[in-house]
């Protein structure tokens, strides 16, 4: 999947946490008709593996939630955003959310999800790059290089 304008990397951080500031982004391009097809399926909480279901667990708040609030206020910053949706959920300390940040940067490495990875790196034609995350396989997929860029050091 090439870049897909107004998505921002996997690793891009709202408050504490990354992924949030994706996920709103995916909220809004579904709604304007401009998120990739391909990107469709894995929106929400529908299935328990996908980061947007893993984050709406985390936050304690369902992604129907989050994305009727985020379409309402379409002025609202991604920041008061989160504030809104932290509220209504678990509050989580620092140190909860960088254990989710780094549980999400390693996802696909040694885990319940390493099956998945390889047929992925083939299916996108991404053979020969350093992919050992889920992650890593979103950023090379949309043009960006998380090790070149060493995106694990900023979170």
């Amino acid at each position: 999947m090439p870049h897909v304008p107004g998505l921002r990397s996997c690793y891009a951080k709202v408050g504490r946490l990354i992924h949030f500031g994706r996920m709103l982004d995916k909220i809004r391009l579904h709604a304007q008709g401009k998120l990739p097809a391909d990107y469709v399926p894995l929106v929400g909480d529908s299935q328990v593996y996908t980061l947007d279901s893993r984050l709406c667990r985390f936050l304690g708040v369902p992604y129907e939630i989050i994305r009727h609030h985020v379409l309402l206020h379409p002025a609202e910053s991604d920041e008061d955003i989160l504030t809104w949706t932290q509220a209504r959920g678990a509050l989580r300390s620092d140190e909860e959310c960088h254990i989710w940040n780094r549980f999400i940067a390693k996802l696909g490495w040694r885990d319940e999800r390493s099956h998945v990875l390889p047929q992925r790196i083939i299916d996108s034609g991404l053979t020969g790059k350093t992919i050992e995350t889920l992650i890593d396989h979103i950023e090379y997929d949309e043009g960006r290089d998380p090790v070149a860029d060493r995106s694990w050091e900023k979170i």
